[in-house]
């Protein structure tokens, strides 16, 4: 595996082979209080923690590394936390050090990472990742002893490649055994599907457990790689635990995040990242759905709010509202026939998951194929207008975002309703949006700029206030609806003198 050759920010893995054998065993005393970490989307920071806030109930820390919460929780609501719509990846943290001094030669700072593995406080961290193991297991979301998490951070190809790679060798997925015909049968398979499966887990305790190391470095006042300390952080927690190192099979991963003086040490509890779970048919620019949900919260929406998406893709965003924001009716459309196709499997891919678990199969959301520029939509009928536009990279063009902004941006005020409508509008094309809300005529007011990562490229989410003006009178409009008419006076005269 090569290294990754950026100082400023690094991920790698360890992969230090060694033979040896048994896994540690600490015991739980009742409930254990630990600190759990959590990756959100870049500039949704204070969203999740208002999110955790009012979802568990206690106060998360916003890291100095962009993109991260920790809050403490007790074992008894570790469910509840997986739960949580705004974060990627969890962790539970083993130790975190605000300031730590590094060495200025590199074989001596290497030298204090191996000596600090036999020095931790693994035993709560062990025991709640255990615990979340078992829990993934009862509710059925593990994928296999041995699945990959996959990585949130797309600048990591090489780790990305290996869990890829990874994820095709799987052996231990679940078996799906045919229906029987009577409810005898049925319960005898069942039955002997949950022995099966406990002496599985038996067996799995009772085989060497499989571990790598995986480091996230940030800051170019290092003396190491983030390899390096991957590589020898790992050794010594082999040493210590007597664990075997396997950098795609492995049972457990242990992250060592290091953000120029603050570095954590932590037990991954998600295997792949909870923003995959609504979509099923993905498209070119299909937004996670952990920065759809933070997008819905910044446009607060209320009960019987009409939401609008008029360039939906795979329509990520109202399927996260009609999903978290159930008391608002979301209209999803777009110009391309392929991406409703995309919109209405992901909304039958949900309904049938939400009809297999017993909950009611209906979402408040319909799907339409229009023009843009031209919506079905009455006049003033819409409250939030919510949606990613076009960067001008993998979609549409730079060039044509000049006349497509000013083109959408007009008609989503006449759509939205003046004096209390709102649009919430993703983008990358910061120049090109500026200048077109400010050709609007003050139809648009802007209150409020979330800067987020997406897909390494700097967006900016923008709230938007729909002004009281009247649509069609601002200077803007006049002036344009004014060259409409002389142009169909002379289309007139025209035919007259015909």
């Amino acid at each position: 595996m090569s290294s990754q050759g950026d100082e400023s920010a690094e991920q790698t893995s360890s992969s230090v082979e060694a033979p040896t054998s048994a896994e540690a065993d600490p015991t739980s005393g009742g409930l254990i209080t630990v600190t759990i970490g959590a990756t959100v989307p870049t500039g949704f920071e204070h969203t999740a923690a208002e999110e955790v806030k009012e979802k568990i109930g206690v106060d998360a820390r916003i890291s100095k590394d962009r993109g991260r919460i920790y809050f403490p929780i007790t074992t008894d609501k570790l469910s509840q936390v997986h739960l949580l719509c705004s974060v990627d990846n969890l962790f539970v943290v083993v130790e975190e050090y605000d300031h730590y001094q590094f060495k200025e030669s590199k074989e001596e700072t290497l030298n204090e990472l191996q000596e600090l593995a036999s020095k931790l406080p693994w035993t709560n961290a062990l025991e709640v990742w255990r615990l979340n193991r078992t829990l993934k297991k009862r509710k059925g979301h593990r994928k296999g002893g041995n699945a990959t998490r996959a990585k949130s951070n797309a600048e990591s190809s090489d780790v990305a490649a290996a869990a890829e790679g990874a994820e095709g060798a799987q052996p231990e997925l679940p078996q799906e055994t045919s229906p029987a015909d009577s409810g005898t049968q049925a319960e005898i398979t069942a039955d002997s599907e949950m022995c099966q499966q406990d002496s599985q887990e038996t067996a799995a305790e009772a085989k060497v457990m499989k571990f790598r190391v995986t480091c996230n470095r940030a800051g170019d006042r290092h003396s190491f790689s983030s390899n390096e300390a991957a590589r020898d952080f790992g050794g010594a927690v082999q040493e210590f635990f007597q664990w075997k190192a396997d950098m795609t099979k492995f049972d457990i991963e242990v992250l060592l995040n290091i953000h120029n003086e603050e570095v954590v040490i932590g037990i991954a509890l998600t295997e792949e990242s909870l923003h995959r779970r609504n979509i099923s048919h993905f498209g070119p620019t299909t937004l996670r759905s952990t920065l759809c949900y933070g997008m819905l919260r910044l446009c607060k929406p209320q009960a019987s709010d009409v939401i609008l998406d008029p360039m939906c893709g795979t329509g990520a965003i109202p399927l996260e509202g009609a999903i978290e924001f159930s008391e608002s009716f979301y209209i999803a459309g777009d110009n391309n026939d392929m991406a409703v196709n995309r919109t209405v499997n992901n909304i039958c891919h949900i309904q049938k998951r939400r009809a297999d678990k017993g909950s009611p199969s209906g979402l408040p959301i319909d799907t339409v194929q229009w023009d843009l520029s031209n919506l079905p939509v009455r006049t003033s009928s819409v409250d939030i207008i919510i949606t990613d536009m076009p960067f001008g990279k993998r979609m549409g063009s730079r060039k044509k975002n000049w006349d497509l902004y000013p083109s959408c941006l007009r008609e989503m005020a006449r759509v939205c309703r003046p004096g209390s409508g709102k649009a919430v509008l993703l983008t990358q094309d910061k120049k090109c949006f500026a200048k077109a809300v400010s050709r609007m005529g003050g139809l648009w007011r802007k209150l409020h700029t979330v800067w987020v990562n997406v897909g390494g490229l700097h967006a900016g989410v923008y709230l938007l206030k729909r002004t009281a003006a009247v649509f069609g009178q601002t200077p803007e409009d006049v002036y344009e609806s004014r060259g409409k008419g002389d142009t169909q006076t002379n289309e007139r005269d025209d035919k007259g003198l015909d």
